[in-house]
């Protein structure tokens, strides 16, 4: 970790700013993509309930052998557990093969289910209990936010969303921070850089970096405070992510990225998903 960029939490512990997401991809995927990673440098690895890896992800990181407290480990709580939070949680760390994950996310908030407040009440006990060492959400607006500050008391370290430069959304972003709530970004590329990888901003500054416009997207993100889990199951991609820690943007060139912005959402809205 102390080679790379950290981010703190407002409960003292902190996280990698970079980090390997696993979305979409099989248990034998994941067991080699993780090993890659951890080899490369990774220490951060975000996966979920849904995402029916987190076995693989478990065997890769007993294959490491690296000591428990070099590894950040995030997992997520599916819509379809909010109310059994902590048995969820115990199915996830047994596929994990971990005693405690170092961040659970509550997925998504279903309002139209009005359970994500109980199951809030139920991620606070687990981090009392010492098996999820921080907690936050995924995909919460203000509102939902507010209600869980409003009702709990209790404000999550982190709110992942997703977010790449044609789809910024800087209004949570700010109401996150004046909350002292980190902001993540998934799909941060874009899925696979859809829209963005061929605008001419992107691809000047590549050439003047002498890197890739996957590349330049990832250092836009760590320059704007932004922790980042793009996702890769290939041996040169995942190379190829991590490698940014070498220069920086200056800020008219991350300003000319925040220009692009145009609320494209390639992903479900919050307010009306509700995938069980």
């Amino acid at each position: 970790m102390s080679t790379q960029p950290t981010v703190k939490f407002h409960d003292g512990r902190t996280m990698p700013q970079l980090g390997l997401g696993v979305w979409q991809a099989s248990n034998e995927e994941v067991l080699k993509a993780v090993q890659e990673a951890l080899k490369v440098g990774y220490r951060s690895i975000d996966t979920a309930a849904i995402y029916k890896n987190e076995t693989g992800v478990g065997e890769a990181l007993q294959a490491a052998a690296m000591p428990r407290e070099e590894l950040f480990i995030t997992t997520k709580l599916w819509n379809a557990d909010q109310t059994v939070a902590p048995k969820a949680l115990e199915e996830s760390l047994k596929k994990l093969q971990l005693e405690y994950v170092d961040l659970y996310l509550m997925h998504w908030p279903v309002p139209a289910q009005d359970t994500y407040v109980q199951a809030w009440r139920d991620m606070v006990k687990l981090k009392e209990e010492g098996l999820a060492k921080s907690i936050g959400v995924c995909n919460f607006h203000a509102p939902h936010l507010q209600r869980l500050l409003d009702e709990t008391g209790v404000t999550p370290v982190i709110n992942q969303i997703e977010l790449h430069p044609l789809l910024q959304q800087r209004e949570l972003r700010q109401w996150n921070a004046a909350h002292a709530i980190l902001t993540e970004s998934w799909s941060p590329l874009a899925q696979g850089g859809k829209g963005v990888f061929d605008q001419q901003v992107i691809r000047r500054l590549a050439e003047k970096y002498g890197k890739s416009p996957a590349q330049i997207v990832i250092r836009w993100h760590l320059d704007s405070g932004l922790v980042v889990i793009p996702k890769s199951v290939t041996p040169a991609r995942i190379k190829e992510n991590f490698a940014v820690l070498d220069f920086t943007l200056q800020q008219d060139e991350l300003e000319a990225i925040t220009r692009l912005d145009s609320g494209k959402r390639l992903g479900p809205n919050p307010d009306t998903f509700v995938k069980p």
